[in-house]
């Protein structure tokens, strides 16, 4: 059974933080389960999430929580093994709404110790992306 991936030692990196505020829109914020809190990107053409697992997992979904009209039209999930390239695991196109959203599931995904979420083509006419929850669901790859 799939379970959440982001544990304490999921190491996390973000493309940007608005105004370089990471007290107030870290990146810390989309795992905090704090619906009041978000990481808010500064703006830019393509923001991304990256993770970096602490043991080789199996991706079966991703969960996302976007403030309407901040919200990416396209989106994609790369993974790479611990020294590999990232590689392309799946594309998603997620709606422009407040709603958490459940339904981007991945089959047959390949083992990864790292993935990249790619939010492309923001709703925001100067490209942020705000998140207020993001989940990786899986299991341990043995």
């Amino acid at each position: 059974m799939a379970s959440s991936l982001i544990c304490s030692e999921t190491q996390s990196r973000v493309s940007s933080v608005l105004n370089r505020d990471v007290k107030q829109f870290g990146k810390k914020f989309m795992f905090d389960s704090n619906e009041e809190t978000c990481w808010n990107s500064d703006q830019g053409e393509c923001q991304w999430v990256s993770l970096d697992f602490p043991k080789s997992v199996r991706v079966s979904e991703l969960q996302v929580q976007f403030q309407g009209g901040f919200s990416a039209k396209a989106c994609r999930i790369e993974g790479c093994p611990k020294d590999g390239d990232l590689r392309v695991l799946s594309n998603f196109y997620p709606e422009d709404n407040n709603s958490l959203q459940i339904s981007f599931k991945l089959s047959e995904a390949p083992a990864v110790d790292k993935i990249k979420i790619m939010f492309e083509n923001s709703v925001d006419f100067f490209g942020r992306i705000i998140v207020y929850s993001l989940d990786i669901l899986g299991e341990t790859a043995t």
